[in-house]
């Protein structure tokens, strides 16, 4: 006789669409977060401007953004896929 092997069709995949989804959302916010903190070029070096190096959007918003886009990564790698 001749025995048949059933193989069970196993996803190899680690993640499903739904985490690539969430992972690429953290991607942009991560990088939005460091493109809004990155520093802009004075028309004259010599002259020191607060206004543009303590800036709200540089101070606050950029940072928050960042972590933002670490927890979403974080929550993405962490989220169990639909599929399994």
């Amino acid at each position: 006789m001749i025995k048949e092997k059933k193989t069970a069709t196993v996803a190899n995949n680690l993640f499903g669409k739904e985490n690539y989804m969430w992972m690429l959302t953290g991607l942009v916010v991560l990088a939005l977060g460091f493109f809004l903190m990155a520093g802009g070029k004075s028309a004259d070096p010599n002259v020191f401007d607060p206004k543009e190096v303590y800036s709200t959007t540089r101070i606050t918003i950029a940072p928050l953004l960042i972590i933002t886009g670490f927890i979403i990564e974080i929550v993405a790698i962490m989220k169990k896929p639909k599929n399994v």
